[in-house]
């Protein structure tokens, strides 16, 4: 294994076809990228077949799932994937749990009356299976009776969690071995987040480090207008899921978000100011990517998985930035 790698990963996944997750898979690591990322977005590529199949198809990336919902899989069935992700390919597996957006949740009925008592309940009980203990427990969301699994993983796994607000950031310091901060963070909210973490890791008398990887939507080209433009609709788009939480409340954009969201995606690609586009992604020319790039990992980012666009320039864009942007951090 790599001794010392990139601080700078990639996302895969959602927005990605199927069939460019090897290829783009590969890419990554042929260009010395430090670790492979899969988003699971409703309703696009599934998370565990493609983490599968990049795992086949590299030889050493360290690979997390990032994030899988809480309530689209029952504990013990992800325990289940989970080991035996790590028994194929030991020590290159990192598993990460949130709730997911709630709008996509209402749409399969599946949003729990308390959801940190169910990313409580999920991760305690996943962190029990993949230890090798038999678990039987009645909670509010989850119920086991005796269940064990057969081929329990051969390594420590760590968990890491998805979460955006205060309270979700604090329960990951608490139980969590790292956390994955969403698309649309800024410095300030890195900043923010890890306070929040070591809040959580003080109430859980957890010590040592924990681990963030920082999640940003990304596009380096030549001409840097075209790659914030890259951008636009993207942010939107997440804008739009996520318009009230801690993502735009700590950036203080919660209240023009809202006076743009009866227009939908549409309206905010239209209306956001150019300052968004400066602070919630990383786009630009490669210098202005590489000093972006570094205001994110001074404010607390261990990692940066990047998620690249425009999608049908994805390889361009990751040659270049492993040209003339890793190089520079």
């Amino acid at each position: 294994m790599t001794a010392i790698r990139s601080p700078v990963g990639l996302v895969l996944g959602s927005h990605m076809a199927p069939e460019d997750i090897v290829p783009m898979s590969q890419l990554a690591e042929r260009l010395g990228f430090g670790e492979l990322w899969f988003s699971e977005d409703c309703f696009f590529t599934g998370a565990m077949s493609s983490v599968t199949a990049a795992l086949d198809a590299t030889q050493e990336l360290p690979i997390g799932i990032g994030i899988v919902s809480a309530v689209t899989r029952h504990p013990a069935l992800l325990a289940m994937e989970l080991a035996a992700m790590s028994r194929l390919h030991p020590g290159r597996v990192r598993p990460g749990v949130g709730l997911g957006v709630p709008r996509w949740l209402d749409q399969m009925g599946l949003r729990p009356r308390s959801p940190l008592t169910a990313l409580r309940e999920c991760v305690t009980s996943l962190r029990r299976l993949l230890a090798g203990e038999e678990v039987t427990f009645a909670g509010d969301v989850f119920a086991f009776d005796k269940v064990k699994l057969t081929y329990e993983p051969q390594e420590a796994l760590p968990i890491y969690m998805g979460l955006v607000n205060e309270k979700g950031l604090r329960l990951s310091g608490e139980i969590a071995d790292g956390t994955v901060l969403s698309v649309l963070a800024g410095v300030d909210y890195i900043r923010w987040s890890r306070e929040q973490i070591a809040a959580g890791m003080e109430l859980g008398g957890r010590t040592g480090h924990h681990q963030v990887t920082t999640y940003v939507l990304y596009s380096c080209l030549r001409d840097g207008a075209a790659a914030r433009e890259a951008l636009r609709d993207v942010t939107a788009f997440y804008l739009e899921a996520m318009p009230d939480n801690a993502l735009s409340q700590v950036y203080g954009i919660a209240g023009d978000l809202g006076a743009m969201l009866p227009g939908g995606a549409a309206q905010i690609a239209g209306e956001m100011p150019a300052a968004w586009l400066d602070d919630l992604v990383i786009a630009g020319d490669p210098d202005e990517c590489a000093a972006k790039l570094r205001a994110f990992i001074d404010a607390g980012s261990d990692t940066i998985g990047l998620w690249p666009f425009p999608l049908d320039q994805s390889a361009e864009v990751l040659e270049l930035t492993a040209r003339e942007v890793l190089p520079q951090l």
